[in-house]
């Protein structure tokens, strides 16, 4: 029998093991190892008995607002300021979202540039 207590576990999870375990059996697996596979799935797949934590449904709705609020400012600070079209800002972007703003702003020439040529192009277009 598996070690440990299934009491943190939720039910889908205790009904998922059982079918699992079911199959087991009917494929010729002793019970015990049957039971053992069939938890060791249910691990496997759902990371193991209930846990604290996860989607944060349960949080507080003036918490939800500070944390969103804490990600922008964070956001914000790793632009450092740069104006949206800056060398600085432009160079930290790859060379596909500087091809769909040079296609956005219709610059000719632009899928033979390269990535510095990029840079320069939509700085001059603006």
């Amino acid at each position: 029998m598996p070690l440990g207590s299934k009491a943190k576990y939720t039910a889908a999870q205790k009904r998922k093991a059982a079918r699992i375990e079911e199959s087991y059996e009917q494929k010729g697996v002793p019970t015990d190892e049957a039971e053992a596979r069939a938890w060791a799935t249910v691990n496997k797949q759902s990371g193991g008995g209930e846990k604290p934590g996860g989607s944060g449904r349960n949080k507080a709705p003036e918490k939800k607002a500070q944390a969103r609020s804490e990600s922008a400012k964070r956001a914000a600070a790793t632009r450092e300021g740069h104006p949206r079209n800056s060398t600085v800002s432009l160079s930290t972007q790859t060379k596909e979202s500087l091809l769909k703003e040079a296609r956005a702003k219709d610059i000719r020439g632009r899928s033979s540039m390269r990535k510095d040529q990029l840079i320069d192009a939509l700085r001059k277009a603006g």
